[in-house]
Formats: structure tokens, C-alpha cells, sequence
């Protein structure tokens, strides 16, 4: 659990999963999934049908098409209405190691061909842009001394992600990671050599959070070293991924600087750093559904979007995916807010602001982080599932019964009501004002814990360990949720006041030319998404909610 020493609303479960056996339980639930059938194919366009745009082929539509399936290399066509582009790394990608480049989305994996995919993107007129990312060397692990490095181990106790798990396999097989660090001779050679690199010039942006070690340098010239996390990559392998130092300088030179690493004295590479650049979509042109305004039935989920980093894709893959399902069934969408989880602030980011560079989602990203943790998100989720169908009756089950649990565990803190005197006697200390207090009340106090408050409260034996240390978050956070539950209330107002999606700006009187360009380019589907474009000023605002009110009066009539 990362930020364990901080408050749980900025908790975040981490795991570091064994490659051969992820591999394995994937695979396994992605070919015993009911009704899906998987094909070995790889992708050279899509169809469109350009006679049937659906309701929004209005002249002030963005409507280019409609998906009608996806062209194989192999000349088939697989007919479909919906479809989901998860292009990473390959849509036009260039590997770029030292000066040498080639076209690749991955170190020996050949990228989208150009007359393909990214030509009908192109001719769509979808607004492309070029970001780049990189990824260390890897090191074979016999030639490491790791005796020299810090050794880092993994959570006594690690709590699974899903509320359906009641355990975390393997937990007495946890591999260590290692913490060691760059020096000044580390420096001195990727300084001496940033000439030998292609993949570091600034006209296309990389990551700024996990930037390579060559960005680094040449960021913080007065840091003398940058830690250096040495991950195994599972049981059965020796290779080592050196987390921190994503390289794409020549191999040689590479060498030279892991040798330059307290520990790397000695290391070998399996496999040289490299640096990838790729075309994006500008997350402007989707809806929140992800969804693309100028193609339907067309989703985008991933590094196509701008964003960067395994979560970041999964949860846009997993939205993506839903409301493709939903599209095609001519079903209503997922919507997923702000107000609702992290994939709300992500994807709301990305569809009002477009990405400048490779985005990482942060909690710091969210107004509403003590509303949307961690340890809530069955609560605040699970019923938006199950409304779009993409719960299983086994997951409702085991919510449900989740649910009780924590509605129990309240109630037992709230029957349990003492006086000031009364709580002394069991050895807490609360103000002396003649006030009752409950135990749900403790919370408050601080260092109140789960077994604090099962010596209090012995009758909170009934419900289970975690569901109590749920309870006990909950209740920590009350006052704080309360004051919270005022801005829920205002950013909701803002979100039900709806944009029609082909709505013609040119016919809004009062509002700047300049404003008009940028609302006719994101196409913000809320007064609320309005409000956190760049550049909307309170005047064009202004005329925004007047339509939506006139909007709404004439929906109110019909």
C-alpha cells in the first residue's frame, strides 16, 4: 500500500506481479469468458459507413462516419458497430536508441503501418499529435551485488485489491525489490553523451513524472544521484527491470552508466534501453464515454489519449469497453464524474483539457479525494455497474453483504453512547461538557483505532476485521464529508445542465470568436465540463447557461 504513513484518501494499493503467471490467469479468463470469442489477427483499418451518421449529422455536427468493422492484414473484415482502439505505443511508432531510429511500437514488435489505422485518422481529420516515453535497460539479475543496496520488502499483511478476495496468494513468497542510486560519474556520462541521442529533443514532450535518466540530468544539474528501484520481474527469470533509469542513449554507453551504480559494478544487460515516439489523439475530440465525436461507434482507451502508465489504460480500457458493449445493445452510457472516481477526474482532464504532455493521474488531480478513496470504491461504483450490466451476481452478492456489514458496524458504534464520565472510566479522554458521546463519535479523537474500539465495544466482534477498519475510516472523515457533500451538490447542479453535442455555437449571441474555437473543438457535453475548459471566460458562460436554461424550459413544455 503506497502512502501508508499519510491519510487513507491518499492510499493507493500497489502489487508487483509475476509476468509468467499474470500471463496465465489472464489468459485463462479472457478464453473462458462467457459469449467472447478471440481471434490471433492483427489490425489494418477500420470501415466506416458514411451514409448512416445517426441523430447527429446536423451541418454543425463533427460527424465524419460511422464504424461498420475492422479491416485484417489479411484482407478479412470482421462487421461490427462499435470498436475500441487501444493502440499504445504502435499507432506511426519510432524506437529510438542512441541516433538510430526505426519503426516499431515496441523493441521488436513492427508499428501500425502508415497507409493503414493512422491514414483514416488522418483523413477523419482528427486533430494528431506526437508524445514519446522510454524504458530502462534490463539487467541480469546473477550479475548484480545487491548486498550493496538497501533491501525492500513487501507488505507483512498485504490486503488484495478486490473485496472479493479475502486473501493475497503467494504472501509467503514475496521477492525483494532493492533501493540503490545514480552518482555524479552516473551523470558525467549521460552528460557527456546526450549529443548521442536522438530521443531526447524537445519538440515532442515525454513524461514528466517518470521522465528518463537523460531528462533528469539535464532537469536537476544540482542533484547529485536519483534512487533506483531494482524490480524482479517474477519467479522463474532472473531479469531485473531498473526502475528510475529509462534510457535511449547507445547501448555501449548504457552499459557504461549502470556500471557507475552502486551494486551494477558488474551488471549485464538482456535487453537495452530504448525510447519509443508515437502519434496520440487529441482527447479533445472524445466524449466522456470515450467515444470519438467524429466517428460513431468509434472508441480510443490509452496511451491514444495522451495518457501514460499501466492504470491510466486499464481504466480507460475498462470504460471504453463498457460503453462500446452498451453502444452496440443502442443501450444509455456509463458516465462516469468527477464526483463518481479517479476514471471520472481522467477522462473529465482529458476530453476539457487534452493532454500537452503524457498525463499520469494523481490524487492531487481531485477536488473531491476524501469522497473518492480507495477503501470506498464498491460503494460508490458497484451500483453504476450494475445499472450498465457489468456486474456478476456473484460480485452483487458479496456487495451487498460488504454493504450490510459496514451499515452494522455503525450502528453498533452509534448504540453504544456514553457520558464524559462514562468514557473516562473506560480510559478515554473527552472534553468534560456533560455531552453523550458514541463510539462512532471516538473517530474523532485522535489514534482512535479498530482495536481501541474493540475493547470498547466488544459486540463489534460480529462484523469482520475489514469491514470495521472500512468503518473506522468512514467515520474519521465525517466532518470533513459532510463540508465535502456541499461541493458534490454544486458540481452535480452544473453536470445535469446538458450541451447537446451538435450544438451550433455560431447561433449564441455575445461570446468571443476566440471562445467559439475552443467550445466548437472539445464540444463540452455540461454547463460543468464548460466551466473547466481553458480559456472559457464568465461571459461566455453566461450565454452558455442562458441556452441551457432556454433548453431545459423547452424540454419542460414538450
Amino acid at each position: 500500500m503506497l502512502n501508508r504513513s499519510k491519510g487513507p484518501a491518499v492510499w493507493g494499493p500497489r502489487a508487483q506481479i509475476d509476468r509468467t503467471l499474470y500471463k496465465h490467469h489472464m489468459q485463462k479468463a479472457i478464453f473462458n469468458y462467457p459469449n467472447l470469442e478471440v481471434r490471433a489477427a492483427s489490425v489494418f483499418d477500420l470501415v466506416f459507413n458514411h451514409d448512416e451518421l445517426g441523430p447527429s449529422s446536423s451541418l454543425a455536427s463533427p460527424r465524419w462516419g460511422k464504424v461498420a468493422g475492422v479491416k485484417l492484414d489479411s484482407g478479412d473484415v470482421i462487421s461490427c458497430s462499435s470498436v475500441v482502439i487501444c493502440t499504445g505505443t504502435f499507432l506511426s511508432g519510432e524506437i529510438h536508441i542512441g541516433l538510430e531510429t526505426h519503426p516499431a511500437g515496441r523493441l521488436n514488435d513492427p508499428a501500425s503501418p502508415p497507409a493503414g489505422l493512422s491514414a483514416s485518422l488522418k483523413q477523419a481529420q482528427f486533430k494528431l499529435g506526437r508524445l514519446k516515453t522510454g524504458t530502462p535497460p534490463r539487467l541480469d539479475g546473477k550479475t548484480i551485488d545487491f548486498s550493496a543496496m538497501e533491501a525492500q520488502e513487501g507488505d507483512v499483511n498485504p490486503e488484495p485489491f478486490s473485496y472479493l478476495s479475502e486473501g493475497v496468494a503467494n504472501v509467503d513468497r514475496q521477492l525483494r525489490c532493492y533501493k540503490t542510486h545514480t552518482t555524479p560519474q552516473t551523470h558525467r556520462i549521460v552528460r557527456d553523451n546526450l549529443h548521442q541521442s536522438i530521443h531526447i529533443r524537445e519538440t515532442v514532450k515525454g513524461p514528466r513524472y517518470c521522465p528518463s535518466i537523460e531528462a533528469k540530468v539535464i532537469r536537476f544539474p544540482q542533484r547529485d544521484g536519483h534512487v533506483v528501484w531494482l524490480e524482479p520481474e517474477g519467479y522463474d527469470s532472473d531479469v531485473i527491470y531498473p526502475n528510475g533509469i529509462s534510457c535511449h542513449l547507445p547501448p555501449d554507453i548504457q552499459l557504461q552508466m549502470l556500471r557507475s551504480i552502486p551494486g551494477l559494478e558488474k551488471a549485464e544487460m538482456t535487453k537495452c534501453g530504448y525510447g519509443v515516439e508515437y502519434d496520440c489523439v487529441d482527447a479533445r475530440e472524445l466524449m466522456p464515454t470515450l467515444e470519438t465525436k467524429r466517428i460513431g461507434g468509434l472508441y480510443l482507451a490509452g496511451q491514444i489519449n495522451g495518457t501514460t502508465g499501466y492504470e491510466e489504460a486499464a481504466a480507460q480500457g475498462v470504460l471504453a469497453g463498457i460503453n462500446a458493449g452498451l453502444g452496440a445493445l443502442s443501450k444509455p452510457p456509463l458516465i462516469v464524474t468527477r464526483a463518481d472516481g479517479f476514471v471520472g477526474v481522467m477522462v473529465d482532464d482529458l476530453v476539457t483539457k487534452g493532454a500537452e504532455e503524457p498525463y499520469r493521474m494523481f490524487t492531487s488531480r481531485s477536488e473531491y479525494r476524501l469522497t473518492i478513496r480507495a477503501d470506498n470504491a464498491d460503494l460508490r461504483l458497484t451500483g453504476k455497474g450494475k445499472e450498465a450490466g457489468v456486474i456478476s451476481d456473484e460480485r452483487w452478492s458479496v456487495f451487498e453483504s460488504v454493504r450490510g456489514e459496514l451499515e452494522k458496524s455503525k450502528e453498533i458504534m452509534e448504540s453504544v453512547a456514553l457520558s464524559p464520565h462514562g468514557w473516562a472510566k473506560m480510559g478515554v479522554t473527552v472534553q468534560q461538557d456533560g455531552i453523550k458521546r458514541s463510539a462512532y463519535d471516538l473517530l474523532r479523537l485522535p489514534g482512535m483505532t479498530s482495536e481501541r474500539l474493540l475493547e470498547l465495544v466488544p459486540t463489534l466482534y460480529q462484523v469482520s476485521r475489514r469491514s470495521l477498519n472500512r468503518a473506522v475510516i468512514e467515520g474519521q472523515y465525517r466532518s470533513h464529508l459532510r463540508r465535502q457533500a456541499d461541493d458534490l451538490r454544486t458540481f452535480m447542479a452544473d453536470e445535469t445542465l446538458s450541451l447537446p453535442i451538435d450544438l451550433d455555437y455560431d447561433t449564441i449571441p455575445n461570446m468571443s470568436e476566440e471562445v467559439r474555437q475552443r467550445l466548437r473543438r472539445v464540444r463540452p457535453v455540461s454547463i460543468g465540463a464548460a466551466k473547466r475548459m481553458e480559456g472559457m471566460t464568465p461571459a461566455s458562460l453566461v450565454m452558455l447557461l442562458r441556452y441551457a436554461d432556454r433548453a431545459r424550459m423547452a424540454e419542460a413544455v414538450i
